[in-house]
């Protein structure tokens, strides 16, 4: 394509464009690119016409078709950013720079360069959502000439392209350079299945074309007798979409039933549903494919009546159903939705893939290992998505497989950290549940409930997780800063010294190389810094001998976690998982090799074969707070009556316990169920179990172990 060509076709599809501007872009980038040859032997400037094209394809604005024609310069040639702005304009230069990769010399591997541009990457989108509309249109000139290219580099360019940008597209509605760049992407990586689906697409066309000119006329004329004008068409499903049933419905392509599809536009969304129902007059609707993305929009701004129909031949045939305005928003997406009229190129803070971008780029923030940050992206990227209703009747979009955690985050950050249960659809559930579209979600919190690290492995979402990881790092850095200053004070306070000032306390810390004197305190709290250490820097006489004390504090405040081990400091132990002891119980630990101490009740059948190793085992003691709480879980039999499980949280909830899981397997005659609950020791445990045994129809309960249930009714 030359000038000449680029031109012609830009007024094409926009008589508005600046024409002198891209000119003026054009002759910009040819001197910049002068010499500059593709893999392909064009000349490197006509692929930035081909790139700029595509967007004029989408009806972008004159700045970003300038800009695409430029997009490389920096990164591939000596032209600067200064440049650009001062030959164009800030805008113009803003979206190239979104664009420029980033210098290789600042990374150790190829990966963690690239990662660390989608990073930049998705903070330019955030600034001005044009640059990913840049990128999808230069990846896919890319994957249109990626023939050229070496085999390595066209399997590297061809992932990449299917697991980021092909998603990228998809999440911004942009479908018909979502569907090329996927079909591309398995034309490179699958060649033999592309080549084998392509050819027998193209064998059955004429039977395919036949068929549905057969079919839409008389929806044709059954809308006409309506008097709802409407274009129908078929359409051709994409190569990528045909191979993907294939594999996941293990069949050949001729008992694909789905193949043939069509298209209904007409004007008003009130006719969209007339329609619908003139099609299943015509023809028997098959329910299951039914979808009303009208009523309830994709997260990309999708929308569009889905239905399937079986047709002469007893052929299903899907159908489309939107208006023209629908289906502008469904090709281009993003691009064609822009707020130009106030002058802005961001979206709407309230827009779905603007409160998507602003997630990523919040969870982002946390991620410090890049491999690990590509796999939330791509995860992100991916799922498939569920609506959920809050009891207000708000809907909450969530990924497939999102749990009642993640939607307790989506909520409100405050409400995740505090979540202790929640009800789906008025029935008490442990965090845990997977949700499912349609579900209506009621959260309970509480003040005293507070996330643990079991909470990553329940939370599914990127958003929750960050969130949850964020609250662990800072309530930790905060708890140990405490910790640190009051060991200071104490100390200080021993030798009559005052404290000093925060000045004083920076370049103290800086003199023991921490940037802050925070960071300083944490150290000193975490014990990787004594506390004689930072004494000796405010009273330099002082003797070491006095550094004891300073770990009898700590081991103090340590031991706040709930158990004293004897002899044994502050080493790191844990709750058995198979008897769960309380306080108020008799308990052992148990010396486990890389895990510290484990704590067993000492009448846990598992702690009297430990005894036999007397060598391995040690005496430890309750040392709890007033607040702390234990998690217990219990067995119940029950009568199978409706709502049963519902009464007994209710009863534990009215004793001050927090539920914080329930299920229930209903039987022909008895039901088992199990509850999680969170105790403070074994009396509030007992009045517990008294207060479930008081509900109608419940036959015994008792502390549920290792999958075996153990009576513990008085009886």
């Amino acid at each position: 394509m030359n000038l000449a060509e680029f031109i012609i076709g830009i007024e094409a599809f926009n008589a508005n464009v600046d024409i002198a501007l891209l000119r003026r872009a054009y002759e910009f980038s040819d001197r910049a690119h002068q010499g500059q040859k593709r893999e392909s032997g064009e000349r490197y400037v006509e692929h930035c016409l081909n790139v700029a094209f595509i967007l004029a394809e989408l009806h972008l604005d004159s700045d970003t078709i300038a800009a695409s024609v430029m997009h490389d310069v920096v990164e591939d040639t000596g032209v600067t950013l200064d440049e650009i702005k001062n030959e164009f304009n800030e805008d113009i230069a803003a979206l190239v720079d979104g664009v420029t990769k980033i210098s290789s010399v600042e990374y150790i591997s190829r990966e963690e360069q690239q990662i660390e541009y989608f990073r930049k990457m998705l903070l330019s989108m955030a600034r001005d959502i044009r640059v990913i509309l840049i990128k999808l249109s230069d990846r896919l000139n890319n994957m249109r000439t990626l023939q050229y290219l070496d085999r390595e580099k066209q399997i590297r360019i061809a992932e990449e392209t299917r697991d980021v940008y092909a998603p990228l597209a998809h999440r911004f509605g942009i479908s018909k350079i979502k569907q090329e760049l996927e079909d591309l992407s398995l034309k490179f990586l699958e060649p033999k299945a592309y080549v084998d689906i392509a050819h027998k697409i193209e064998l059955s066309r004429e039977e395919r074309v036949a068929y549905i000119i057969a079919f839409v006329k008389p929806i044709k004329e059954a809308l006409s007798r309506e008097g709802i004008k409407a274009e129908v068409y078929g359409r051709a499903k994409h190569i990528d979409s045909i191979y993907r049933k294939i594999k996941i419905r293990n069949v050949e392509f001729e008992n694909i039933a789905d193949l043939l599809a069509i298209r209904i536009l007409v004007k008003t969304k009130a006719e969209c549903y007339h329609v619908m129902g003139v099609v299943h007059e015509l023809w028997t609707p098959v329910m299951a494919k039914f979808a009303d993305y009208i009523a309830s929009p994709k997260p990309n701004n999708y929308q569009s009546l889905h239905t399937a129909v079986i047709g002469p031949g007893k052929k299903v045939v899907e159908i489309q159903i939107r208006t023209h305005e629908m289906h502008r928003v469904a090709e281009n997406g993003i691009a064609a939705h822009w707020l130009y009229k106030e002058g802005r190129h961001q979206l709407d803070k309230s827009d779905r893939q603007m409160m998507w971008l602003r997630d990523v780029l919040d969870w982002q923030k946390d991620m410090t290992n890049p491999s690990e940050f590509l796999e939330y992206l791509k995860i992100d990227l991916f799922a498939d998505d569920i609506y959920v209703f809050t009891p207000m009747g708000e809907i909450k979009h969530l990924p497939a497989g999102a749990t009642l955690l993640d939607f307790a985050f989506a909520i409100h950050t405050e409400v995740g950290l505090h979540c202790s249960g929640a009800k789906i659809n008025g029935r008490i559930s442990p965090l845990t549940t997977k949700l499912k579209s349609g579900d209506e979600v009621a959260i309970l919190t509480s003040p005293h409930r507070q996330p643990s690290r079991d909470w990553l492995n329940i939370a599914t979402t990127s958003q929750a997780r960050a969130r949850i990881r964020r609250w662990l790092k800072q309530t930790g850095f905060d708890q140990s800063v405490a910790l640190g200053r009051e060991l200071l004070d104490r100390e200080l306070k021993k030798l009559r010294t005052a404290v000093p000032s925060d000045e004083d306390l920076l370049n103290i810390a800086q003199g023991l190389s921490y940037t802050s004197a925070a960071n300083m305190l944490n150290a000193l709290g975490n014990g990787s810094l004594s506390a004689q250490q930072v004494v000796s820097r405010i009273v330099p006489e002082v003797e070491t001998e006095k550094q004891p004390i300073v770990g009898k504090v700590l081991e103090r405040f340590r031991h706040e976690r709930g158990i004293k081990i004897e002899g044994m400091g502050n080493m790191m132990f844990r709750f058995a998982k198979c008897c769960q002891p309380i306080p108020g119980e008799h308990v052992i630990g148990y010396i486990t090799r890389g895990r510290g101490v484990t704590i067993h009740r000492i009448d846990c059948p598992a702690a009297q074969e430990l005894i036999e190793q007397p060598e391995r085992t040690i005496p430890v003691s309750w040392d709890v707070s007033k607040d702390q709480t234990f998690v217990v879980t219990l067995q119940v039999h029950v009568e199978p009556r409706k709502n049963i499980l519902v009464e007994i949280t209710e009863s534990i909830a009215d004793n001050d316990t927090n539920v914080r899981g329930a299920d229930i397997n209903i039987g022909d005659t008895t039901s088992i169920g199990f509850i999680v609950v969170e105790v403070n020791n074994l009396n509030q445990l007992e009045k517990v179990i008294k207060r479930i045994k008081k509900v109608k129809g419940v036959l015994s309960v008792g502390r549920a172990r290792g999958g075996r249930f153990k009576d513990t009714n008085p009886e």
